[in-house]
C-alpha cells in the first residue's frame, strides 16, 4: 500500500517521457510530405513564395510536425525576411529545445539583421550543447565572421550621412 503512490508517479513521468521521445521522432502525414517536398524543390528553384506557399499548407496539414518551421525559416531567409524567419526559428525551439539547427539558424538570421551580440549568444549556446566541431557551429561560427550582409553595412553608412 505504501509504494503505490510513488509507483503511479513513476507510471506517469514513464509515459510522459515515452510520449515526448516518441513525438520528436515521428514522420509528417503523407499528404504534408509531398507538401514539404513540393515546397524544397520549389525552394531549389529559387521560388521561395511557392515554397513558402507549400511549407504553410504542409503546416494545416501536420500542425505537430515540428521540422516544416525550420523549412519555412529558411525560405524566409532567402526572401529577406529575417524576423519571421527568427520567429519560425524560435517556433521550432519551443517544441525541441536542443534542436541545433533552429539555434544555428537563427544565429545565422540575427546576423543577417545585424544583431551580432545576440547571435553570438546562440554560438556560446551551440557550442555548450554540441561542442566546437559540430557542424552547426562551424556554420555559425562561419556566418558570424563574414559579418552581416553589405547592404546594412550601406544602409548604416548611409543612416550617419543623411542630412535633412
Amino acid at each position: 500500500m505504501r509504494f503505490a503512490p510513488v509507483a503511479a508517479a513513476l507510471s506517469l513521468f514513464l509515459a510522459t517521457t515515452a510520449s515526448v521521445t516518441s513525438a520528436g521522432e515521428q514522420a509528417p502525414a503523407p499528404r504534408a510530405a509531398m507538401l514539404i517536398a513540393q515546397g524544397q524543390a520549389s525552394l531549389e528553384a529559387g521560388e521561395t513564395q511557392a515554397a513558402i506557399d507549400a511549407f504553410e499548407a504542409a503546416l494545416v496539414v501536420d500542425p505537430g510536425y515540428t521540422p516544416i518551421f525550420l523549412h519555412l525559416a529558411e525560405a524566409a531567409r532567402r526572401e529577406g525576411l529575417q524576423g519571421k524567419a527568427i520567429r519560425y526559428y524560435r517556433e521550432t525551439l519551443a517544441r525541441d529545445p536542443g534542436n541545433f539547427a533552429a539555434i544555428s539558424g537563427e544565429g545565422a538570421a540575427l546576423v543577417e539583421k545585424g544583431a551580432l551580440e545576440k547571435a553570438q549568444r546562440n554560438l556560446a549556446r551551440l557550442q555548450s550543447l554540441c561542442g566546437e566541431n559540430c557542424p552547426e557551429t562551424v556554420a555559425l561560427q562561419a556566418t558570424i565572421a563574414a559579418g552581416p550582409p553589405a547592404r546594412l553595412a550601406v544602409e548604416a553608412a548611409g543612416d550617419g550621412t543623411a542630412s535633412n
